[in-house]
This record gives C-alpha cells, sequence and structure tokens, in this order.
C-alpha cells in the first residue's frame, strides 16, 4: 500500500495569533525518516528539473532515509547555498512537488500526496546549522585575483554572492538598508522566517569572505562606472522590485490605506509591533482589508490578525481578491494558515472606490462583485463585472498588495542599462549579462515580481557566467 505523507505540525491557532514565532514546527527526525521513506527513487527524477535551481532531490532524500544527514546537507548545498530559507518559503507545490510522480499531470498545483521536499530540505538545512557544518570556498589561484561588486542582498544578490565566493572570488555586497536580506527581511514576517535562521544564512556567506557593507545605496553614493574605477571586474545586480503598484482608485489616497510594502516593512524590517519599544508605529483598526491574493497579500493579513489580537482588538481582517481561490498565486499553506486564524476572504471582488471621513480616514471600501471570463495574458481568467453588483465593505485600514514595481534608483542614472516600459532590466537570457559589458542582473529586477527560489535560479546562471567573463573575457589583474 502507498504510504500517507506525514502531516508538518504547528502552533496551536489561538497561540500564534498573538505571537511573530514561528508557525510551522518542521518535522522531526522521525518524521523525516517516514515521510524521505515514501520517495521511490525514479530513474528519471521530474521533481529535480522542476527546482528553479537544480538540486540533486532524489539523491538528498536517499541520503535522509540513510540518516546521512549531513550528506543530504552536502547535496543541496552544491545547489543551493539557503536551504533552511529555502525549506520554509519556497512555493513547492508549483515547483519540484508539482513535479513529482504522484502529483497527476495537468494539476494546477502538487497534490497532497506528492512528497513534502521542502520539509525535508528544512531538516537538512536545520541540521547543517545546528551542526556548523562548514561549506569552503575554492582555492582558485585565478579567481582570488579578481573582485565583483553585488547590488542588493536580496535572494538574488545573496545568491550570485555565495556562488562566486565559493568558486574562489572576492565578493562586497552593497545594501541600501541598514540590514541585510532584501525581501527576505522586510518582507517576509518572522513567523514564516524567523530571523535567527535569516541571519545564519548571511553568516555562512561571510564565512566564505563575503564582505556586505549596508546603507550604500549605488546610484546614488557611487555608480557603476566609479565601481569598475575602483578595481571591480565584473557587476551584479540584484536591485528587486520595491516600488509598489496601486490601483488607481478614487479614495487611495486617504489616510490609512498602506502599501503592502510599506506596512510590511514598518513590522517586519522596523519592529512595529513592538513600538514603543522600537520608534516606528504602524496603525491597526478594527476592520482590515487587504487587497490581494498573492502571498505578500497573506503576509499582510497575517501580520494585520496579530497586529489586531496583541492589541485586545476583535480581529476583523478580510482578504478581497478579484477571482477565485483555485486562481491565487499565493502558497496553498498560507492560504490554509490564514483561514486558520481567521482571515476572512472575498473572492470575485473588484475594489473601485475607498470612502473616507471629513477628517480624510478611511471608513469603506465601494467594490463590485466579479465572474470569471476569457483568459487574460496571464493564462487565468479575466475578471468580469457584474452591472449592478456594487457593494460596501467596513474598513479603517486597507492594505494594497496588488504587486510591486523596479527599483529604479541605479538604472534612472545608468541609462546605458536597457531596460523594459516596466523599468526592468534587460538581460542576454542565456548569460544574464546586461547591456553594458561586465555588468549583469537578476532576480525581481529582471523578471518582474517573483519567487524567492525563482530570484536565485537567475543569480545561480549569472554567477557561471560571470566566472566565465572572469576567465575568458578579462585580462589578468
Amino acid at each position: 500500500m502507498k504510504k500517507k505523507p506525514v502531516s508538518v505540525k504547528g502552533q496551536d491557532k489561538n497561540l500564534r495569533v498573538k505571537s511573530f514565532e514561528e508557525v510551522v514546527l518542521g518535522f522531526s527526525e522521525a518524521e523525516v525518516l517516514e515521510e524521505a521513506s515514501r520517495c521511490i527513487q525514479c530513474k528519471e527524477a521530474k521533481c529535480i528539473p522542476g527546482c528553479p535551481v537544480g538540486i540533486d532531490i532524489k539523491t538528498f532524500i536517499k541520503r535522509l532515509t540513510l540518516k546521512d544527514y549531513a550528506g543530504a546537507y552536502s547535496t543541496i548545498r552544491e545547489k543551493n547555498n539557503f536551504p533552511s530559507i529555502c525549506g520554509r518559503v519556497c512555493p513547492a507545490e508549483y515547483q519540484c512537488r508539482r513535479a513529482c510522480v504522484f502529483t497527476k499531470k495537468g494539476e494546477p498545483f502538487a497534490s497532497q500526496d506528492a512528497i513534502n521536499i521542502h520539509f525535508l530540505e528544512r531538516f537538512a538545512g536545520d541540521y547543517g546549522a545546528k551542526n556548523k557544518i562548514i561549506v569552503k570556498a575554492d582555492s582558485n589561484n585565478k579567481l582570488s585575483k579578481f573582485k565583483v561588486a553585488i547590488v542588493g542582498s536580496g535572494p538574488a544578490g545573496l545568491c550570485c554572492a555565495g556562488e562566486l565566493a565559493r568558486g574562489g572570488v572576492k565578493v562586497v555586497v552593497f545594501e541600501g538598508l541598514h540590514k541585510t536580506g532584501g525581501v527576505l527581511r522586510y518582507g517576509i514576517p518572522p513567523f514564516r522566517l524567523p530571523r535567527n535562521i535569516l541571519d545564519f544564512e548571511i553568516d555562512s556567506l561571510k564565512e566564505l569572505g563575503v564582505e556586505i557593507r549596508p546603507n550604500y545605496i549605488i546610484g546614488k553614493a557611487k555608480t557603476i562606472d566609479e565601481l569598475f574605477a575602483e578595481g571591480y571586474s565584473a557587476i551584479f545586480l540584484g536591485l528587486g522590485a520595491g516600488i509598489p503598484s496601486f490601483m488607481g482608485i478614487p479614495g487611495e489616497n486617504l489616510c490609512n490605506i498602506y502599501s503592502a510594502n510599506e506596512f510590511l516593512t514598518r513590522v517586519n524590517l522596523m519592529s512595529a509591533h513592538k513600538f514603543p519599544e522600537y520608534h516606528t508605529p504602524v496603525n491597526i483598526g478594527k476592520h482590515v482589508v487587504v487587497i490581494g491574493g498573492g502571498n505578500t497579500a497573506m503576509d499582510a493579513a497575517r501580520v494585520a490578525i496579530r497586529l489586531q489580537n496583541m492589541n485586545g482588538i476583535i480581529s476583523d481582517t478580510t482578504i478581497a481578491y478579484r477571482r477565485t481561490e483555485i486562481e491565487m498565486p499565493a502558497r496553498r499553506l498560507e492560504i490554509e494558515h490564514a483561514k486558520e486564524e481567521g482571515v476572512k476572504f472575498q473572492m470575485l471582488v473588484k475594489p473601485e472606490e475607498f470612502i473616507g471621513d471629513d477628517n480624510g480616514f478611511v471608513t469603506k471600501m465601494r467594490a463590485s462583485r466579479c465572474e470569471l471570463g476569457e483568459p487574460d495574458a496571464s493564462g487565468r481568467r479575466r475578471p468580469v463585472i457584474i452591472p449592478g453588483s456594487n457593494f460596501e465593505i467596513d474598513c479603517d485600514i486597507a492594505v494594497v498588495a496588488v504587486g510591486l514595481g523596479a527599483n529604479k534608483i541605479l538604472t534612472s542614472v545608468t541609462p546605458r542599462i536597457v531596460t523594459d516600459k516596466y523599468g526592468d532590466v534587460q538581460v542576454n537570457p542565456e548569460t544574464m549579462e546586461t547591456s553594458v559589458k561586465g555588468v549583469f542582473a537578476g532576480g525581481d529586477i529582471v523578471g518582474g515580481e517573483g519567487t524567492v527560489i525563482e530570484a536565485m535560479g537567475m543569480a545561480k546562471k549569472a554567477a557561471v557566467s560571470i566566472i566565465d567573463y572572469l576567465y575568458y573575457r578579462w585580462p589578468d589583474p
């Protein structure tokens, strides 16, 4: 008989809505061995090409079954510098797990029977961290002569830095904020990605010799030409997508309407949930409405629920989304957790207007009901407004989570870097090199807002190209 999948345990829902402690507790050793034993070790493991960074999933799971946890960790680290992070935040149901043989062809996301690859990866990553397994850099005499600048310390920048450092290249990461991690720190709440895990993974790069300089905005403090003049042989741009998008509807400039970017940054980076211990506040109300259906919307809603509970407010947080749940790009696990924690869902709803009081504060959101029509450019069915279906919902805090645009601080002062109409950097898809020789890019600044692991996949490809560039296209220093 086919073995049943092992369910991962989590914090009690009544307790977790009052704290920012990690929700998913992960597998125990016994659970790892049971879940890993379900893998049938396919001759052609489709889960491997389903991983954007190409982890040898089949081998690392096999090593888990043999209790060779160090070997499993080392196998993952051959392709992924951040297993503890990816094991927590990767949308595995759309990637490796969806490609698992236990998922039927054509399903939109992984079936419940698919191997829980991400939780197995998390266990191996945490084992490596707890046992301080060190991955050493290659002693490559030629590459050690070169210095590469990484702009941005988000998942793309950190991944590229790790790949280059392991190859023996001297790497310096420039980060505009006062803390490193990019969207991993300011976008993802601690209850999904604990800060000690993030800090460990970043510190592991420092062990490889990576230097990180925070509070340093390339494009303001220095240009790319000045970096080249200082002796950097190549530059990688991991600028991210940090400019919030809005809907452009009436009343969107009323008070207490946040972009998800600002709302989450205030809490995740600036510790607004601990105000006044920390000096950055964030407003919270009785009726919170979050607009959007991605992971960012789920994070914002789940943060809002916690702020309401921690401030003694009866929680009333609603996600408004213009399609149905099946079209939501958010991870299935995050949707499930949001529901467990009391987040309400209004599906097939299109916001039309925010209504405010005499003091300019939002009080209601006017919206219309929708039905799904023909597919649009994304491949999902387009929401079509149902005439005469408009209604109002109480709303004293609104969080708009409808996407992010390109960070243009650097590209706006470097017109030689070709961008598209959205401000995304154009690259050679084979090499990730931009229109400027020796300047490469990856992550959200190239493909638009995507996942952590997708950004890392682009960064790994760029790192390979940079090493090739240093070897063959650059004279010896």
